[in-house]
Order: C-alpha cells, then sequence, then structure tokens
C-alpha cells in the first residue's frame, strides 16, 4: 500500500472509530432529529457535562458534528447527514446476523 493510500485509510478509520462508542453512536442519532445543546444531551445520556463533551469533542475532530456557541450555550448538529448511511447498513449488518445465527440453533 503506498503512502497516500494508507494515509486515506487512516483517516477513515479515525471517522469509523470516534463512532465506535454507544454512547456516541446514541448522541449520532439524537442529533439526526435535529440539533442539541449539550445540557440537552447529559440530561439524555445520563453522564456528567465533562463526559459528554468530550464524546462531543471526539466526534467533532473527526468531523461528524458541529458546533455553535450561543450565549453560554453550546449547540451541537450534524455536519453531513450522510453518517445515517452508515447506521443503515449497521441495522443490515445486525439483522442478517441475525438471521442467520436463528438458522443455526
Amino acid at each position: 500500500m503506498d503512502p497516500k493510500t494508507k494515509s486515506r485509510y487512516k483517516a477513515k478509520a479515525k471517522i469509523i472509530k470516534a463512532l465506535s462508542h454507544p454512547t456516541r453512536l446514541f448522541i449520532v442519532n439524537e442529533l439526526s432529529k435535529g440539533e442539541r445543546c449539550v445540557c440537552e444531551l447529559t440530561e439524555m445520556v445520563g453522564d456528567d457535562i465533562s463526559t459528554v463533551s468530550k464524546h462531543l469533542s471526539v466526534l467533532k475532530n473527526a468531523g461528524i458534528v458541529s458546533d455553535e456557541k450561543r450565549g453560554t450555550q453550546v449547540f451541537y448538529s450534524l455536519r453531513l447527514l450522510c453518517v445515517l448511511n452508515f447506521f443503515s447498513c449497521v441495522e443490515s449488518v445486525l439483522k442478517t446476523k441475525g438471521k442467520e445465527q436463528a438458522l443455526v440453533k
């Protein structure tokens, strides 16, 4: 693999790694319904604000979410809705896997 190709796959892996936590998947799903402030997400997740802020930082650094400060509140939204296509793909894999496991039993 040449360096340019390797770099591209590293960039893709960074995005996938950012999504590889249940809380971050939940946050992305909630943001698919519209923007949310950190306080709303903290309440929904049930963790402290610093933990939720860290998850949001990971998603922001990967380019998945964007933020906008309004007064003392910070609101987050999805940068690109195409990330939801990944969610659909994951659901398809889960359904297929479930059907295959049901056949084995």
